[in-house]
């Protein structure tokens, strides 16, 4: 090597190269971290509900309002993703079945016992002497971290106990890292449904916990040097979550007390995931390599937003058709013997909407809504807003059927009482309660209700009947249903979403002539809230509702 290239290495060398690494920069004087998890608590619980205390944190703290969850959005994988940093590729828990002992995926790397390393082993290991304790009102939270790395583990039947053994523990130990887990807001969406006054009314609740727990550690004197951090696991749609919506898999996280900016929302993505890595952060912890979670440096004084955030489009609040989604129920709406008001409302400030009567995707060139109008056949009606910065929303779509009576529409309808059923049923086999004539695929809660067992809620319905295909070509039908569902036509099925789960999608394609061909859709039950829609999409026809304009009861 030639002298002066040496000379120039060594002076590279002594400015850069070999220079001691810059220890990492941390927030200073956090010596608590205190996390309140509310599962099944969405943006919308906490925008729509009375919540003071969280409305004051945000305030005087930072916020982020769409955080992404992990898939599918049930409690086990996403509360696992929060604690362990990483997602459901890493962690190995794919749902709510996991058990130590019983599963499929193994995690990437696990610790000795036998599990993804969370926040509360990497804190063990790194502080050994640190007071770490869960108080948690799910007792499936508990098999999510290592229980040898907690001074303190408790579960507890309703949220009342679960917050008074927490603030006891608090103001007993003052612990450095304190987790607690309330479950009533999720009971309350899975018994009453997502945005209703009964869930509007959990959401409340928590919120006068969480301001409980704010005074236990105020009353001990460590609020000055305690980070608190509100969030959750998924939001809901109707009755359950588990789907891929925003309404289930966008959640609100809150960050309040030392170091933390005040009245600031964050701009850079954020996913549940990335709990583990601030709390770490916020601690000094060094985050195992497995980790794939970021912290949230931006919410902290002194740190700013990513150099290289990327932002791109900001997704603007979608427009209104009224009648609007009600739960899992599609806007727009059956209307016999008479015509249908679309009327539709922006949502997001200083936007223009855009909207289609044969549903196409609206763009800026279709027409602007002015005022209501009105329509007389099946259409499907789709909106989408525009702001003057180049921003849009997704689209809203609304389904509206219409019927003449005296048609011979409508489809023949059985309902079944079952048990422990976890799959559908070979119905052939059993004997129906119940009959009657329904013009769509539809679960009627004031219908089911009534016809159900004490203490269960496990039944199935046999929809059967004949649809109009009006051109021949290949068609697609859809089910979403909660728990399972099959789809026959001319007794061959054609979509599969048997099981026990929440509200989920399945597809399927068959050729169809012109005419009326044999359809029926078998349903079930297994546990808790039920729904039911099936939709199709053809030659000239967008996917929609199948509307009852073209069932019918009778081949002629």
């Amino acid at each position: 090597m030639r002298k002066t290239n040496l000379f120039y290495l060594l002076v590279f060398c002594s400015l850069v190269a070999c220079q001691p690494k810059q220890s990492e920069h941390y927030p200073s004087g956090i010596e608590h971290v205190i996390v309140i998890g509310v599962d099944g608590m969405s943006p919308d619980g906490i925008r729509n509900a009375t919540t003071p205390v969280m409305d004051g944190m945000i305030a005087g703290g930072t916020v982020k309002r769409k955080v992404r969850t992990v898939l599918t959005t049930s409690s086990s994988q996403n509360w696992a993703s929060m604690i362990m940093g990483a997602g459901p590729e890493q962690h190995g828990i794919i749902n709510n079945d996991w058990e130590r002992d019983d599963h499929t995926l193994p995690p990437v790397v696990a610790g000795e016992e036998g599990i993804f390393p969370s926040i509360f082993g990497i804190l063990r290991q790194q502080r050994p002497n640190a007071e770490i304790g869960a108080v948690y009102h799910w007792k499936g939270f508990g098999r999510l971290f290592e229980k040898k790395a907690v001074n303190y583990d408790k579960n507890f039947s309703t949220e009342d106990l679960t917050a008074t053994d927490f603030i006891q523990y608090i103001k007993t130990k003052k612990p450095t890292f304190g987790f607690v887990h309330f479950d009533h807001v999720d009971h309350a969406g899975h018994h009453d449904g997502h945005g209703t006054a009964s869930y509007y009314a959990a959401v409340a609740k928590a919120d006068s916990l969480i301001g409980e727990v704010l005074k236990g550690i105020k009353a001990v004197g460590i609020e000055e040097s305690t980070l608190v951090i509100i969030t959750a696991d998924h939001g809901g749609l109707g009755k359950g979550h588990g789907g891929a919506t925003p309404e289930e898999a966008e959640i609100t996280m809150i960050l309040h007390g030392k170091d933390i900016k005040k009245g600031y929302e964050i701009q850079q993505q954020v996913y549940t995931y990335d709990l583990a890595a601030t709390i770490a952060f916020a601690l000094k912890l060094t985050p195992p390599y497995a980790w794939i979670g970021r912290p949230i440096k931006a919410a902290f004084t002194g740190f700013e937003e990513p150099a290289n955030l990327w932002k791109g489009k900001e997704i603007i609040a979608s427009p209104v058709i009224f009648p609007p989604k009600n739960m899992n129920q599609q806007a727009g709406g059956l209307y016999i013997n008479k015509p249908a008001t679309v009327k539709m409302s922006a949502t997001a400030d200083g936007s223009t909407i855009h909207y289609t009567v044969n549903g196409d995707i609206p763009d800026r060139n279709s027409p602007v809504y002015k005022e209501p109008f009105t329509i007389d056949s099946t259409s499907v009606v789709q909106a989408k807003a525009f702001d003057a910065q180049g921003n849009e929303s997704m689209t809203t779509a609304a389904y509206f059927r219409m019927l003449r009576t005296g048609m011979g529409n409508g489809l023949n309808v059985s309902y079944f009482r079952g048990k422990g059923w976890k799959q559908l049923p070979s119905f052939e086999k059993l004997t129906p309660v119940k009959k009657w004539n329904s013009y769509e695929f539809t679960v009627d809660e004031s219908q089911i209700n009534p016809l159900l067992e004490k203490d269960n809620t496990t039944f199935g319905l046999v929809y059967e009947g004949y649809l109009q295909i009006d051109a021949p070509g290949e068609y697609r039908f859809f089910t979403q249903s909660d728990d399972g569902s099959k789809l026959y036509i001319n007794n061959t099925i054609v979509v599969k979403n048997d099981g026990s789960h929440g509200l989920t999608e399945k597809a399927g394609n068959i050729s169809l002539d012109a005419g009326r061909h044999k359809i029926k859709v078998e349903f079930f039950n297994d546990i808790g809230g039920f729904w039911l829609d099936v939709f199709y999409k053809g030659p000239g026809i967008s996917k929609q509702l199948v509307p009852a304009n073209k069932l019918f009861t009778n081949l002629r």
